[in-house]
């Protein structure tokens, strides 16, 4: 069993790297609080991965894999699928590598709604 100091240590990190997302969509800078988003879903999907498989994913391609087996093995992580993916491709790829971040109404949605995605990984934790 994983230690869970562990785990609540990177959902931890994970609410801080959204929390600096939300300043800077505050600052207007899209594209880097797009980022910063990406990555707090990105850790925060890390450590439900960590808490129930004892293994935290290296790199991004891993972590969708190991995402992917969670979900055949428990049907609730069906409500982060849609959203992590819409996560990487809208922030990741397209709003941050690109600079595609229209519209930026639904960009700003995503950020902000980032939190909920690290509240109910964390809730699938146990």
């Amino acid at each position: 069993m994983v230690a869970t100091d562990e785990v609540a240590a990177i959902f931890a990190d994970a609410r801080a790297v959204h929390q600096s997302a939300l300043e800077k969509l505050a600052q207007g800078d899209i594209r880097d609080a797009a980022e910063k988003a990406w990555c707090a879903t990105k850790r925060a999907t890390d450590a439900l991965i960590l808490a129930r498989t004892g293994e935290e994913p290296e790199k991004s391609p891993q972590t969708s894999r190991m995402l992917n087996t969670l979900l055949s093995q428990d049907p609730r992580v069906r409500t982060l699928i849609g959203r992590y993916y819409s996560r990487q491709s809208q922030l990741h790829g397209e709003c941050f590598y690109l600079g595609l971040c229209e519209p930026a109404d639904q960009t700003a949605r995503r950020i902000r709604q980032t939190a909920a995605y690290i509240r109910d990984a964390e809730t699938l934790t146990h």
